[in-house]
């Protein structure tokens, strides 16, 4: 199974330890955890359910390529971390 993880910036908003998913693509694997944690999700997508400006994604270590449709592709053991850019001065 694939293993979706959250950084600790996301995880002092809202509880989103790691989970292990089922999943062809990103969006699928996204699709299972806010099922159980919907709160989640407004904190990753934006209203229209495309990636946030400041969330980045990562499969295997390598930058997700679509950031509407999150299409990339999972293989059973890949890793996903999410993790939500940090800005200010």
């Amino acid at each position: 199974m694939a293993t979706i993880s959250f950084t600790d910036n996301l995880k002092r908003h809202v509880d989103c330890p790691p989970k292990d998913v089922q999943a062809a693509t990103v969006r699928d694997a996204l699709r299972q955890v806010f099922a159980e944690n919907p709160r989640l999700g407004s904190y990753i997508l934006d209203d229209q359910d495309r990636l946030r400006r400041h969330v980045a994604i990562f499969v295997d270590g390598r930058l997700v390529r679509d950031r509407v449709g999150l299409s990339d592709s999972l293989q059973p053991e890949s890793r996903v971390d999410v993790m939500q850019a940090l800005s200010g001065g």
